[in-house]
């Protein structure tokens, strides 16, 4: 028992001191530490506002989901054809997103995000004049992704 109590006193006195030295290092001494007055110049490029605005409008609006159309422009099991014509469209209007789908045996090859029908006609009437594609282009219902800048034209 007495070899116990020296053991518990001797660990309970190593504990007290590694506190003291540990508080002792961490105090700061405000004599001993200089305090650094002076003046701070933020020169701040106007691009960088202009960045934040469009990250909060694209945060706040986003990209959303809407009832609206694309162009199957393509339906086959032939994956080079495909890709080809999926690059083609991709250098003619870059600013458009093509979309693949594989349902065995077929892909599906389809073009764009358009909320109102007459825009959809009138790119497939275009594709059908820079004859990227050679078949039937269709017009399908689908949900589209609508741009903000989209979604602030129509509110206007």
């Amino acid at each position: 028992m007495a070899h116990y109590n020296l053991y518990f006193m001797k660990r309970s006195l190593s504990v007290i001191l590694l506190l003291l030295v540990v508080t002792k290092l961490s105090a700061q001494d405000s004599a001993i530490a200089p305090v650094y007055t002076g003046k701070i110049t933020v020169i701040k490029d106007q691009r960088l506002d202009i960045l934040a605005k469009k990250e909060l409008e694209f945060n706040t609006l986003g990209t959303k989901a809407a009832k609206g159309y694309r162009l199957l422009v393509m339906n086959s099991n032939d994956r080079d054809k495909v890709m080809a014509v999926r690059a083609k469209l991709l250098q003619a209007f870059p600013d458009q997103k093509v979309y693949m789908t594989y349902q065995f045996p077929y892909i599906k090859l389809k073009f764009g995000n358009f909320v109102e029908k007459p825009d959809a006609e009138r790119f497939r009437d275009l594709l059908g004049k820079m004859q990227i594609v050679t078949n039937n282009v269709y017009v399908v219902p689908e949900i589209v992704e609508v741009k903000p800048d989209k979604i602030k034209k129509e509110e206007e």
